[in-house]
């Protein structure tokens, strides 16, 4: 579910071909639940014809996770011990 609101915070509109492409790995039927789960749960919503966007909602949880997109950017930056 996650991968799904990282995917729409800087392109607001995504087809379900577009999500499935650029989710990698997923297999249809986990991404059309996800899906299923986000809408249920007011996240994103469904936008004739150009496809699933954030709500209001979607993007107020962006909002609060920026601080760990900001940690795990910081992390991600130091690399890996060498005994890993």
């Amino acid at each position: 579910a996650l991968r799904i609101l990282w995917e729409l915070r800087e392109e607001p509109a995504a087809t379900f071909r577009d999500l499935q492409t650029r989710c990698g790995s997923v297999s249809s039927s986990v991404l059309n639940q996800r899906l299923h789960e986000l809408r249920k749960g007011g996240i994103i919503a469904t936008g004739e014809p150009t496809g699933y966007e954030l709500t209001d909602d979607g993007r107020s949880l962006l909002q609060a996770l920026a601080p760990i997109d900001d940690w795990a950017t910081h992390w991600g930056r130091r690399g890996l011990p060498s005994d890993m």
